[in-house]
């Protein structure tokens, strides 16, 4: 995959941190971007926002309206879905722009302009919150993780179903590569299963028709050339230790001992006891308990699945004494256990998933964790003949 590489060719640290080309033994995963130098966006009125002070940030190539990378994502979010300035993508995606979308790929800026116009008919007062946005540099541009928290009225048929008139909320994560004013590659995780089920639909059958329509149900068998499993054979999963003293390195250490290594007690030490994790399905889970019994449901599912992380992202915020991290990971293996996603199928699965976290110090005390459960289920219903209605195409 395009970004996957990308995100290894080079380790860009600002602010506090110095860029790093040459020191081999840091993950190339990680990312810095410097809070001080963009907007910000945290607990803040849409209104409000608009309102502070320019910042200085050099964006080379881009429109002069925007001031920095956050000023750029919240306003071209804001002009395309709430002010209908549908035009907009034009000025601010590439051509070739190419988006994933967990277990398939959209191509080319009339892909991003056919799902915008049809979302936008189903969900005509869709409002998008902005909750945060953290970023780096990358190359001659920028990424950017943009959380967004969504409410809408499903007042048109969907992809869904036919229109309920039911009020909704639900969040997007989306990661997005952007040079010259253009966003050119875009990783977006939207929680489907939490709108199937706030309209009202049955998500296994929703499920169902969506892995008998997919598009690329002839390529499901040529596509299984391996299995993904976190023990490389015989040999136990690794340990990632962290290589310095940073939080990007530290976050690695966490993701690869919790979830790649399935030692949840450690939540007990990278957690505070009244952490908080928003998880799918507007589910939040408070203290260790219920983190771990999110965890051992997770994992009961797929026992054996490889998790992976492919971006982490930093940025500091000096003033409230926090630093906010972005995580891009994946999980891939069979879904050969009976938990959250119910009895085993032993079908391949791939999570795409973007987890937000907010520490103090060095202990997580809010996670946002998001990743599309409708989309697992259509991995997990896959080949089956099996459908009650063709609503879903």
């Amino acid at each position: 995959m395009m970004g996957y590489c990308l995100d290894r060719e080079i380790v860009i640290k600002v602010g506090d941190h110095e860029e790093n080309e040459v020191a081999a033994d840091i993950d190339r995963t990680v990312y810095y971007g410097d809070a001080d130098a963009a907007k910000r966006i945290v607990r803040t009125d849409y209104n409000d926002f608009l309102k502070q002070d320019r910042k200085t940030q050099n964006l080379e190539n881009f429109d002069e309206q925007y001031s920095d990378l956050v000023d750029y994502i919240v306003k071209i979010t804001h002009g395309i879905w709430e002010e209908k300035s549908i035009g907009l993508i034009y000025d601010t995606y590439h051509n070739d722009v190419t988006m994933h979308l967990g277990s398939c790929s959209a191509y080319g800026i009339q892909s991003v302009i056919s799902g915008t116009l049809q979302t936008l008919y189903s969900f005509p007062d869709r409002r998008l919150i902005a909750q945060n946005v953290i970023w780096s540099e990358h190359g001659n541009g920028y990424l950017s993780s943009h959380r967004i928290q969504s409410i809408a009225t499903n007042l048109n048929d969907s992809s869904f179903g036919p229109a309920t008139n039911k009020k909704i909320k639900f969040r997007t994560t989306v990661d997005c590569l952007v040079e010259n004013n253009r966003i050119y590659e875009e990783w977006l995780v939207r929680d489907n299963l939490t709108i199937c089920e706030q309209l009202g639909y049955d998500p296994h059958e929703i499920a169902k028709c969506m892995a008998k329509n997919s598009e690329v149900k002839g390529l499901t068998k040529m596509k299984r050339f391996g299995l993904d499993e976190n023990m490389n054979g015989q040999i136990i999963p690794e340990i990632h230790l962290a290589k310095e003293d940073s939080i990007g390195e530290y976050v690695l250490e966490m993701l690869s001992k919790i979830y790649n290594y399935r030692l949840f007690n450690l939540v007990k030490e990278f957690y505070t006891e009244q952490a908080v994790i928003h998880y799918i399905c507007d589910q939040d889970l408070v203290g260790y308990s219920q983190i771990q019994g999110m965890l051992i449901s997770l994992f009961a599912s797929f026992p054996n699945a490889k998790y992976s992380v492919d971006r982490v992202t930093c940025n500091e915020n000096k003033a409230q004494n926090e630093t906010f991290v972005a995580v891009r990971w994946r999980l891939t293996g069979l879904h050969e256990g009976l938990g959250y996603f119910g009895k085993p199928s032993f079908k391949p699965v791939e999570i795409l998933g973007i987890n937000h976290f907010t520490f103090s110090g060095k202990q997580v005390v809010e996670e946002w964790m998001t990743f599309d459960g409708l989309d697992v289920l259509k991995q997990i219903y896959a080949e089956d003949e099996s459908c009650e209605s063709d609503e879903v195409k």
